[in-house]
């Protein structure tokens, strides 16, 4: 584990919010905050945060043309700056996963991108990866391996982990990633920062390289509730190229929010004590209440979500990741990094009957857990059960991964929605993160119990409306 040493944290800059209000008000403007962006990215070198950035005259010079776009101050993200996770196409940039002998320059910006560029956002370049987005720690990748903005030799988590690194430092203040496990949960709960996996279909998929297309999400990771709002108002919308889209689901009632909380017994932390203690802080103050949002207590089973998740790794949804990658592994095993390689040829082993046998138990499971969400809103656990630093990842490196998912593999497989909060640290100094899991289509139930837990207000049942930066309106249908 880490350190006891005082915790550096998340350094976040400025709120979306806040940068509108600079550029639109002329305190500030798109060019001074894009030279402020390089400027960050270039004092800390590689860090193992970006694998490709726009060049700073590049930046500047798309800075520059927002402004003068007619009718470009009143765009909802005028001239706020962010990161895409390198597993998703913007034109003209390389798409890589993590791997160089993979990699191609993207034709077409993926629709979710898109959006944001239409709404007056910077694009400023591709994060960092475990390689073909397989892994929850962030040290499959060939380029430099980034390290927890909390010191200590600790993972950054991934396999989202630049993205959750550009944000954690301030360079940017959301960013684009994608979690089939957890891959934007737990990189989120490892620097301290918001990581929101959305309801599946509610951003378009178009343009992600699958990992294992049946079960991916295009996620953000930012410092704060607000900024998931406004760029979710942005990003989110139907999409006919995507078979899983669906339209948003019902807003905040304004009824108390069931919250179910497992056994502590059921609870699992891997030895490591004082992350349990600060959970255990964390339940504590659940239960005294004192929130903006009426909360009720239930007590729930664990146990038939962590079964959904034995299905991920331990089941033939391994072999789904074949649909994209399996010439590859072919015809260039060894472009592949060996652990990489090694989850993908496990997934050789599965037959049609496995197929069918995990589908089915999926769906016994599916049917105990959706009876649960009949008494519950939320169910709040911890994002991950204990910290890793990278050595100890790379001696155990499959054993790891499995401990950081083990909250965090059942989500997708269960048609979940969820948000990793960060909740202060433990007694060693080192991040806790707690997560709150809804049914699908509930994210707004979900969203607004995060935020009185981050103790940021935020108005029932709406989001921002793409044409204003008030809160005004659901989010866009269309």
């Amino acid at each position: 584990m880490a350190d006891a040493h005082p915790p550096a944290g998340p350094v976040l800059g400025p709120s979306v919010a806040e940068i509108l209000d600079d550029h639109v008000s002329g305190s500030g403007s798109p060019i001074r905050t894009a030279r402020t962006v390089a400027d960050a990215i270039e004092a800390r070198g590689d860090d193992g945060t970006w694998l490709s950035t726009v060049g700073r005259s590049e930046l500047l010079a798309a800075a520059a043309e927002l402004e003068r776009r007619p009718g470009a101050r009143a765009l909802p993200l005028y001239g706020v700056p962010f990161g895409v996770k390198d597993s998703i196409d913007v034109a003209g940039a390389p798409t890589t996963l993590s791997c160089p002998d993979f990699a191609y320059v993207a034709d077409t910006t993926a629709p979710a991108v898109q959006r944001l560029l239409d709404a007056g956002a910077l694009y400023v370049g591709k994060t960092n990866l475990d390689q073909f987005a397989t892994g929850l720690n962030g040290t499959r990748t060939p380029y430099t391996v980034p390290r927890s903005v909390y010191g200590g030799d600790m993972i950054s988590g991934g396999s989202s982990s630049g993205s959750a690194l550009a944000v954690a430092l301030g360079e940017v203040p959301f960013a684009v990633a994608t979690d089939t496990a957890g891959s934007g949960r737990v990189p989120a709960a490892l620097n301290g920062i918001v990581g929101y996996k959305p309801s599946r279909g509610l951003i378009s998929t178009t343009g992600l390289v699958p990992a294992c297309k049946s079960l991916d999400c295009i996620t953000m990771m930012s410092g704060r509730i607000d900024d998931v709002d406004r760029v979710m108002a942005v990003m989110a919308g139907p999409d006919d190229a995507d078979p899983w889209s669906r339209p948003h689901g019902p807003g905040v009632t304004g009824a108390p929010i069931r919250v179910g909380l497992p056994p502590e017994t059921e609870l699992e932390f891997f030895g490591d004590d004082a992350m349990r203690a600060a959970h255990h802080a964390f339940r504590n103050r659940l239960a005294h209440q004192g929130f903006a949002v009426d909360i009720e207590i239930v007590e729930v089973s664990l146990e038939p979500f962590l079964a959904a998740g034995e299905l991920l790794y331990a089941g033939p949804w391994v072999a789904e990741r074949l649909v994209v990658f399996a010439d590859f592994l072919a015809a260039h095993p060894d472009s592949i990094h060996p652990v990489v390689r090694d989850i993908l040829r496990s997934g050789e082993k599965y037959t049609a009957v496995d197929a069918f046998a995990a589908m089915q138990t999926l769906q016994e499971l599916r049917a105990v857990v959706g009876r649960i969400w009949r008494d519950i809103d939320v169910l709040a656990l911890p994002t991950i059960g204990r910290t890793f630093t990278v050595e100890e990842v790379l001696d155990q490196p499959i054993e790891a991964n499995t401990m950081l998912g083990h909250y965090t593999h059942f989500g997708n497989l269960l048609d979940l929605l969820g948000v990793a909060i960060p909740q202060g640290h433990t007694a060693d100094g080192r991040p806790h993160s707690a997560m709150l899991l809804g049914n699908a289509l509930s994210d707004d139930t979900v969203l607004h119990l995060a935020a009185a837990l981050l103790d940021e207000p935020r108005t029932s049942a709406a989001q921002h409306d793409t044409h204003s930066t008030e809160r005004l309106a659901p989010w866009p249908t269309s």
